[in-house]
């Protein structure tokens, strides 16, 4: 599927409709804190605060982040890190394709799932969440997501990442 031409708002309607299933699922999702989808290549595309990504490089500081310690920044790197180990560590164990990796922690939970081509969806969640309804939710994402997100759709919400900042 061809992305369409950017509208007014300067995006296209798949990229508008992606950033639309993102905040549908932040909001409706209880115990999520925060969300990012990552490329194959770990450039972070679509954040539940992409203000506090772009801050970072407004400041000069790319490398160090900006705002509270689990903002979509950090989890674009950590969700990016993590995928690359578990396919390593499926490819070690002939485990074939890495679906779902999830971490309880005592603070908190994570949540990783392939979308398409490589791409990523990480969800940082509350201690308390409900890990069933977060993984249903995150599924439903991958699902509407997983078809538009072309080659071009990734080029465009990099840039669009990229121009925020």
């Amino acid at each position: 599927m061809k992305a369409q031409a950017p509208t007014a708002h300067g995006l296209s309607s798949q990229a508008r409709n992606l950033h639309w299933l993102l905040t549908n699922l932040v909001d409706e999702v209880p115990g999520i804190r925060s969300v990012a989808v990552v490329s194959s290549d770990g450039l972070l595309l679509l954040s539940s605060d992409p203000g506090l990504a772009a801050a970072a490089f407004q400041a000069g500081q790319p490398d160090t982040p900006a705002g509270p310690r689990g903002s979509s920044a950090d989890l674009a790197t950590i969700v990016s890190g993590l995928g690359s180990l578990t396919t390593g560590a499926a490819q070690l164990m002939d485990g074939g394709t890495v679906k779902q990796t999830m971490v309880a922690m005592e603070e908190g939970s994570l949540f990783v799932m392939s979308i398409s081509d490589g791409s990523l969806l990480g969800v940082h969640a509350t201690p308390d969440c409900d890990m069933s309804v977060i993984a249903y939710h995150m599924a439903l994402f991958v699902g509407r997501a997983g078809h538009v997100l072309t080659p071009e759709l990734r080029s465009e919400l990099r840039k669009s990442m990229e121009s925020a900042q």
